[in-house]
């Protein structure tokens, strides 16, 4: 059976995307330049420029942070239901015992 390797979808925030716009429209940078210097693609910096133009000061809405939060949810319900299942064995194995020294 083959491993999957789950990929980790990174989110930016708002003042994120408005730096990296401004990298290539205020400081001169090439796309390239500013995605390297970023860590990023070009075509992400693109796109973000283009939804900048398109849309000025409502570009970028929100925070970026609810990739994060989702996945925390996630993570806890999954923990919380981890939880329930011991706390279930546990009560059926006190029973199990308390009848047995009887």
């Amino acid at each position: 059976m083959a491993k999957t390797k789950t990929k980790i979808r990174r989110t930016f925030t708002s003042e994120y995307k408005l730096q990296a716009v401004q990298l290539v429209t205020e400081k001169g940078f090439s796309y390239a330049e500013a995605a390297r210097q970023l860590g990023l693609r070009d075509a992400q910096i693109r796109a973000w420029k283009k939804q900048f133009d398109a849309e000025g000061a409502k570009a970028f809405p929100g925070n970026g942070n609810r990739g994060v939060l989702e996945e925390e949810v996630h993570r806890l319900r999954a923990e919380n239901k981890r939880l329930v299942q011991e706390r279930d064995l546990l009560k059926k194995a006190t029973a199990f015992f308390a009848r047995e020294s009887t």
